[in-house]
């Protein structure tokens, strides 16, 4: 607004930065498709809007990217693969769209785990490539939303859009020491991104901070006549996110669920949990019940939807994908009919025990993930990384946000002594992400430093 600086000029430098983010040892591989004249038209009517003083949103000329299962004119579709997207989008997914509406200048899509059927974000096939956390190159960023974490680390872009079904949002979002924001199932419209699992997916913002995950949020959270699952939603405010304390605020922690996770983890959970306190929130203990029965009907939700979208890749396109794609799809297709119909009843009893403990609490506090970013090894690289056990486990405090479709923010608080970021969850009731941004504020005021990354280009300079 003050004219130092011009949506042209950063382009420029976005576009100095990506030529140069590829041709670095390693290659960060965040951003997978981007095309330097639709990144400086947009600066450039960007540019215009602010001369005349007529901006479009808090997003005009801000840089953004997006997750490469969304749609976005003119890249393709590709989802992780090297099969899908043959042809350049000419229609851009609901996200997309507001954005541009918004002014925001897309500066490409960014890497994803193939088919987002891994939380580590690697992906070896020829056109992605495994992301590089920024924090420790030799770390993996965390999936599947991999780039659009890495991209918002890096500084390439404040604010980037994943999806997140079993924590793609809110994993990498932690392993990468940025925010990561799933909101209520159907808030944030997914129409024109690939339907992998219609009824775990949510959409959000991963960003730069808490005040940039609420203008995003903002923007893209309404009802969309072509995503039928929103469109009896409340409307997203922010109320009261600004408030100068938690007064008046229950947070409901299971200490035994809270503390499975890494000892160094949990030492600083502990002491944010002990910040939120000292700002007027109470703590009450709360039973989460049948976590383990939640674990399974989660796994079994997403992986039959999934098998059951992909079935005609699998058929066709098996010899193409990469191993650890093939083995959970093939895991996917020995679950029944039977084992689907039960999983649902267990969502239905699962969402009628948080109905009750929202009652008593505002919301519900874990760990983000029980462990920082896991080291990337050189056949990872070659062949994929297939750890079921690492999956399981960097699943544990994300399952039941997507199992009943309640909201999650996690936000970085602190770093392990090898200087990889630790982040801390905050869950509530269904269309209450207004309490998770008042209270992701107050958590970035625990961090009394944030690391710069080993990997990070200042787009402003």
């Amino acid at each position: 607004r003050s004219g130092k600086l011009t949506p042209s000029q950063v382009a420029k430098n976005i576009i100095a930065v990506l030529e140069d983010c590829d041709k670095s040892t390693p290659p960060l591989r965040a951003i997978v498709q981007w095309d330097q004249e639709q990144i400086r038209q947009m600066a450039e009517a960007s540019t215009a809007r602010y001369r005349n003083k007529c901006t479009l949103s808090y997003l005009d000329g801000i840089p953004v990217c997006l997750k490469e299962e969304f749609k976005v004119v003119p890249y393709r579709h590709r989802v992780g693969t090297v099969y899908l997207g043959t042809e350049p989008e000419t229609e851009d997914a609901t996200v997309a769209k507001k954005l541009r509406e918004a002014g925001a200048i897309i500066i490409g899509v960014s890497n994803m785990h193939e088919l987002g059927t891994g939380t580590t974000g690697c992906n070896p096939n020829r056109y992605h490539k495994t992301p590089r956390n920024p924090y420790k190159p030799n770390h993996f960023t965390g999936g599947s939303s991999s780039g659009s974490a890495a991209a918002v680390a890096a500084g390439l872009c404040p604010v980037a859009i994943g999806t997140d079904g079993g924590g793609s949002v809110r994993i990498p979002a932690s392993f990468c020491g940025v925010v990561g924001l799933k909101g209520t199932f159907g808030r944030i419209s997914a129409h024109g991104s690939l339907p992998l699992s219609y009824s775990t997916v949510s959409v959000g913002p991963i960003c730069a901070s808490v005040a940039d995950a609420a203008i995003a949020y903002s923007i893209l959270a309404e009802p969309d006549p072509l995503y039928p699952y929103g469109l009896k939603q409340p409307k997203a405010t922010l109320s009261a996110m600004c408030a100068p304390d938690l007064k008046g605020l229950k947070l409901g922690v299971d200490w035994t669920f809270f503390k499975a996770c890494d000892t160094e983890v949990l030492s600083i959970c502990e002491k944010a949990v002990e910040h939120l306190q000292s700002l007027g929130a109470s703590v009450v203990e709360v039973s989460l019940p049948e976590l383990e029965e939640i674990r399974v009907a989660h796994v079994i939700c997403i992986l039959s939807e999934m098998r059951d979208f992909l079935k005609p890749d699998f058929d066709k396109n098996f010899q193409e994908m990469n191993f650890d794609t093939r083995a959970n799809l093939a895991l996917a297709s020995q679950f029944t009919a039977l084992d689907y119909i039960t999983a649902n009843r267990q969502r239905t009893r699962s969402m009628r025990f948080l109905q009750e403990i929202f009652t008593t609490v505002n919301c519900i506090l874990t760990p983000g993930v029980p462990c920082t970013a896991p080291r990337i090894y050189e056949s990872d690289l070659l062949t994929g990384s297939s750890d079921s056990s690492f999956t399981v486990r960097s699943m544990r405090f994300m399952q039941l946000a997507n199992f009943t479709g309640i909201p999650g923010i996690v936000v970085p608080i602190g770093y392990s002594t090898a200087g990889l970021p630790i982040s801390f969850q905050v869950m509530a009731k269904w269309w209450d992400e207004a309490v998770l941004l008042r209270i992701g504020l107050k958590l970035e005021q625990f961090r009394h430093q944030t690391k710069k990354p080993s990997i990070y280009y200042d787009i402003l300079a």
